[in-house]
């Protein structure tokens, strides 16, 4: 073994001599050179033995210089941190595209409720057109299986205002507005308020269609509009969860009451005459007797 190495520092030497550019970073093997002694107790040797074996079939080395060239000009650090902006714009970008269920399919008439005081004032600014309140939940398979048809119904009827509220954005609004079965449909008209409300699913469909044909037609009236019921408000106002502020509109005050004028019947006497007559009547009689 002493030998081989002494025979390796004497090859190294001389092929330092004959190179022209001396390279410090240059390990050398010569090719008659093998690892085969003590490879047991050297099992780090018989795997560089294994390398420089398959570097001799596929290469020229022939005892040759070798050198290994690092690129330190681009780190991992900074290769990740080129890479890392495209990525996550990618990743989002992919994820603003995935739609919800209850957003696919929105007609230009149909949008989502944000708060009380928008589902207020929407119904009260929408005057004599027919509103449809549509009340679901996203983890509601009835409501989903039902919204393409609702979407459809939308788009055939462009003069109807439909409202989305969600359920779980909006639960407490809807506890007090006494909400609890979905899906869960109000229609509302101008000065009428309310005209109808009701639960269906997509098995009972009809039930929709037919209280749209009832009150699609247009109607007209000098009244304002009225929207949600008075207690309705009242309970939304009431609703600490809810920044919601309401007034009661005040109350007429009753119109005193007038006393009647007493009616007198020109054809009969006052009583008082008519009693003395009756008394007269009576003396003349007993005394004919």
């Amino acid at each position: 073994m002493a030998e081989l190495l002494t025979k390796t520092s004497l090859v190294s030497s001389w092929h330092g001599d004959t190179q022209h550019h001396h390279n410090p970073r240059v390990s050398v093997v010569p090719k008659s050179y093998s690892f085969g002694y003590g490879l047991k107790r050297f099992p780090s040797l018989k795997m560089k033995s294994q390398v420089l074996r398959s570097s001799t079939l596929s290469s020229d080395f022939h005892g040759k210089k070798l050198v290994f060239r690092v690129n330190r000009s681009s780190s991992p650090d900074r290769v990740n941190s080129q890479l890392r902006p495209s990525i996550v714009s990618q990743m989002t970008g992919r994820i603003g595209k995935v739609q919800k269920w209850w957003e696919k399919g929105i007609q230009p008439n149909m949008r989502e409720v944000t708060s009380a005081e928008d589902l207020v004032n929407s119904l009260l600014n929408a005057g004599d057109k027919l509103v449809i309140v549509d009340f679901f939940s996203p983890g509601c398979g009835g409501c989903k299986a039902l919204h393409p048809k609702i979407c459809q119904l939308a788009e055939m009827n462009p003069d109807i205002q439909f409202l989305q509220v969600n359920y779980e954005d909006h639960r407490s609004m809807c506890y007090s507005l006494n909400v609890h079965v979905l899906p869960f449909f109000r229609f509302y008209r101008g000065a009428e308020g309310r005209l109808c409300q009701f639960s269906c699913t997509n098995a009972t469909i009809k039930k929709f269609r037919d209280a749209l044909a009832k009150h699609t037609p247009e109607r007209c009236s000098l009244e304002p509009t009225k929207g949600l019921e008075e207690k309705e408000l009242l309970a939304l106002a009431a609703n600490k969860e809810l920044n919601f502020t309401y007034t009661p509109k005040p109350k007429p005050k009753p119109k005193p009451v007038q006393p009647a004028a007493p009616s007198l019947n020109p054809l009969r006497l006052p009583s008082f005459i008519a009693k003395s007559d009756v008394s007269k009547d009576r003396t003349l009689a007993t005394s004919g007797r």
